[in-house]
């Protein structure tokens, strides 16, 4: 590996202050990271599968969509991995270290004032309305490993940080990367460790991540078979006579970022090519 290969950056200047507020902060809710990262899975798999509607050939031999959590709780660890679009080297870099612009200072600045007023509740929903989840991350985990290869390339690359001011970016072994997609590896802090247990993530999956259109599986321990928590079929595949009032509170919440009640459902159905 070469120095042309393998470099440190620092984080920009706002999101080292973002990463310390995650890191730091006390929040009423962490589960939030969870539905983050899943979240940012579905849209990977989402847009790989509009890409492939003219570019068929990015699916390779495997067109099914997933996402797999895989627990080790002896080596607290937890990973999030999904077979969608992923990231190349560049937009590793850009996506994940130097997103320095208005919207994260939004976000710093609303959420410095929710925690001088203690409302921690405030500070969860804020996560996802300003398109800063990754971060969410740093809430349970001392380190974070993203290892990604785009649908279509020959290159896999691995993005490492502990969150405390610079990241690392180096290339990884094919035979070490997921054959496409993004791997996305916590080691979790010592707080955090039921984070790797079946039960607590099937909670989470269940209450914030049930609507994705994406099927999600689990695996609880290296070596294991994956169990399915959901089956991917989005609200608005379904019948309106299948879905509970429930069912429909639950997408809201973890849309919307909000906790309150909907004040008004409307189904509808559209078909389109794109």
């Amino acid at each position: 590996m070469t120095t042309e290969t393998f470099e440190s950056r620092p984080f920009e200047a706002d999101v080292s202050r973002l990463l310390h507020m995650m890191v730091h902060s006390v929040y009423s809710d962490r589960d939030v990271f969870l539905r983050e990262l899943i979240s940012n899975a579905a849209d990977a798999c989402e847009k790989l599968r509009y890409e492939a509607i003219t570019l068929p050939e990015l699916l390779g031999a495997d067109a099914g969509l997933a996402i797999t959590l895989s627990a080790d709780p002896e080596a607290g660890t937890l990973t999030i991995a999904d077979s969608g679009m992923s990231m190349s080297r560049d937009e590793m870099i850009e996506a994940l270290g130097t997103i320095a612009r208005s919207g994260t200072r939004s976000f710093i600045d609303r959420i410095a004032s929710a925690e001088s007023q203690g409302s921690g509740k405030e500070g969860a929903q804020l996560i996802g309305q300003f398109g800063v989840g990754f971060y969410s991350a740093f809430m349970v985990a001392a380190k974070v490993d993203v290892v990604s290869r785009r649908a279509g390339s020959d290159e896999a690359w691995l993005w490492s940080s502990d969150g405390k001011g610079e990241f690392s970016v180096a290339p990884v072994a094919l035979d070490a990367a997921p054959a496409r997609g993004t791997r996305v590896v916590l080691h979790l802090t010592d707080d955090a460790k039921s984070y790797a247990e079946r039960w607590t993530l099937e909670r989470i999956v269940k209450e914030q991540s049930g609507h994705v259109p994406v099927p999600i599986r689990f695996i609880e321990k290296p070596g294991a078979d994956a169990a399915a928590l959901s089956d991917g079929a989005a609200l608005w595949t379904r019948a309106k006579s299948e879905i509970t009032a429930q069912e429909y509170t639950d997408f809201y919440r973890s849309v919307a970022g909000q906790y309150d009640e909907p004040a008004l459902t409307v189904h509808f159905r559209a078909e389109g090519r794109h």
